[in-house]
């Protein structure tokens, strides 16, 4: 149990006996550094229904605890605050029972449990993952294990932009410079090669743009007119003709780019269960609209065209289907998620892991579902993030001016060999040690840059600084994560037994960062946060050092009190690798 729900009753029965007065919600915080205790219980919400001074609330309650509690020990007053002291015996009591359970503060979702779909990535098939994606990534699949560790079941998700114009303009420019290439041929990942004809797509369409201009032609005229981006037009139409050499040609290409995809995917560390492609899901939400026109929920137009009016919801009128009879993105999106619940019929809600430029399409798909009648249209949740930018500016996928996926994480990894080098701590390690270990503190230094922020904030990305072992860094939190376990593998003696000892002031504290990590989780989950564990592990890890600072752990002379520390190190160690195996990121045994 935790400190909250022992406190709670004992909280309520003490304001009943007291003040004749029935409560059922008690607000506690952390107790201020500057003050005696282990938790607060704010007395000021009481003050609506008990008449009286704060101080004198608080003193009745906290005497009625300490006269009736054995967890509570004694307790102060300040002003409109009970700040509450916790026995050694209840903290010991506590790790003993938690000190050996590999998974602390994870639930396991049960046969009844509804599940959580959480889409993420989501790449054209057009160009090489970059930065934007990488972020994607790391946020979609830590909110998809969070949630997973909250007791949930969680399928990873993602549907693949893998028809339209775009894809038209990388196939055409192969056809026109590629000279037969293949990746083999080239001897580039799939994904790369094909972003390089997305790109010569572009400097042909500048120069022919540019052309037309010379020739008295607008800018709007010579956009339209350009003889390669009528090419492209063409080759679209050919494509939804289905056209059997543009079909083939189109298969070839996207299969060059899932195979650099799963490469990429598989260095970041993240996986998924099931995907879907823009090319079979876009015909998908026809049925529906016409279901939705059956029962009044859109509109058809005098050109044929299908709408639906949100205004009296505060939106506007928002187009489900063209006057030609073609989806939209909307109408994808509509079809996507109904299928979705078809294909895996336990799907209670989802998580759509897209950047904050689709806010206002993702209020409208919601509601457009809420209007549709399903139940599970309630549990949709738009993961919102903001951009990533570099010190140098934004990034432009046409001019080939992004930061490529592949290139980060070799670069991280080179930043991560270089600090490490520096630091001159490798002894007796093997080459092959050494590139591991620098891809573990490199990927490790990426991955808690990018989720210690909160995912709604717009963020700037400096590799070098993420890679500092001082500060709140994943290499800092790696670092301490090592320094245990040399503490460990020093540790000659049997350090399995439960002893009973006076508690260290450190380690009281460093108990109470522990004992809020469940919790964390929790929060994480209902917040579509990993920030929040990020920085809990940050505290912890500063906890920790203080604890390390301050108390001799092997260097203690009193067997009990040794053998406590070192299961106490031993907890924090495990506590830092389960928190980091929710972020995705791997922890080493030597730094």
């Amino acid at each position: 149990m935790t400190l909250q729900q022992i406190l709670t009753p004992a909280i309520i029965e003490a304001v009943q006996k007291q003040f004749d007065i029935t409560i059922d919600k008690i607000e506690f915080q952390a107790t201020r550094k500057d003050f005696e205790g282990d938790i607060t219980m704010v007395i000021f919400p009481l003050l609506k229904v008990i008449k009286g001074n704060p101080v004198e609330i608080g003193t009745k309650i906290g005497t009625h605890l300490v006269e009736n509690l054995a967890e509570v020990e004694k307790f102060n007053v300040v002003a409109g605050f009970l700040n509450i002291v916790i026995s050694d015996t209840y903290y010991l009591s506590f790790f003993n029972v938690i000190k050996d359970n590999s998974s602390y503060g994870f639930i396991e979702a049960t046969s009844s449990s509804k599940a959580v779909m959480v889409e993420y990535s989501s790449p054209n098939t057009n160009k090489p993952l970059h930065l934007g994606h990488v972020r994607n990534n790391l946020l979609g699949y830590s909110v998809a294990e969070i949630i997973k560790a909250s007791g949930n079941k969680v399928y990873k998700t993602q549907i693949i932009n893998d028809r339209g114009i775009h894809i038209c303009k990388s196939m055409l420019a192969w056809q026109k410079y590629g000279n037969g290439q293949t990746p083999e041929t080239s001897g580039l990942k799939g994904d790369k090669l094909v972003g390089n004809f997305y790109v010569a797509f572009d400097k042909e369409y500048k120069v022919q743009i540019s052309e037309l201009m010379a020739q008295g032609k607008t800018e709007d005229e010579a956009k339209k007119q350009a003889p390669i981006i009528l090419e492209a037009q063409q080759m679209l139409l050919d494509w939804e003709a289905g056209k059997p050499e543009v079909i083939e040609l189109w298969k070839t290409m996207n299969q060059w780019v899932y195979d650099g995809f799963a490469q990429t995917y598989k260095s970041l560390g993240v996986d998924f269960d099931s995907y879907y492609y823009e090319s079979n899901t876009y015909l998908l939400g026809k049925e529906v609209v016409q279901f939705g026109l059956e029962k009044g929920i859109f509109e058809k137009d005098p050109d044929g065209s299908v709408w639906i009016d949100l205004t009296p919801d505060g939106l506007d009128r928002k187009i489900v289907l063209r006057s030609d009879g073609t989806a939209v993105y909307m109408t994808q999106d509509i079809g996507t998620a109904i299928q979705r619940v078809k294909d895996f019929t336990d799907v209670g809600g989802m998580v759509y892991t897209v950047g904050n430029e689709q806010d206002y399409h993702f209020k409208v798909l919601f509601l457009i579902l809420k209007k549709l009648g399903f139940d599970w249209a309630d549990s949709l949740y738009h993961l919102s993030y903001g951009m990533v930018e570099l010190p140098s500016g934004k990034m432009k996928s046409r001019e080939g001016t992004v930061v490529d996926a592949d290139d980060l994480m070799e670069e991280m990894t080179t930043t991560a060999k270089s600090i490490s080098e520096e630091l001159g701590k490798l002894a007796g390690y093997s080459e092959e040690e050494k590139a591991k270990l620098y891809r573990t503190i490199g990927l490790g230094a990426l991955k808690y840059y990018m989720l210690k922020v909160d995912p709604k904030k717009q963020m700037m990305f400096n590799p070098e600084e993420s890679v500092d072992f001082a500060g709140n860094t994943g290499p800092f939190i790696q670092y301490t994560y090592a320094r245990i376990q040399s503490i460990l593998r020093k540790a000659e003696f049997d350090t399995t037994m439960s002893v009973s000892i006076e508690l260290h002031p450190k380690e009281k504290e460093l108990l109470k960062q522990i004992a809020l990590f469940p919790e964390t989780i929790q929060d994480a989950a209902r917040n579509h946060s990993p920030a929040l564990i990020a920085n809990y592990t940050y505290e912890l890890v500063k906890e920790f050092n203080s604890f390390y600072q301050n108390v001799s752990i092997l260097g203690e002379e009193n067997q009990d009190k040794k053998v406590f520390r070192v299961q106490l190190s031993k907890k924090v160690a495990d506590t830092i690798k389960s928190a980091f195996q929710l972020l995705g990121i791997e922890v080493p045994e030597r730094m």
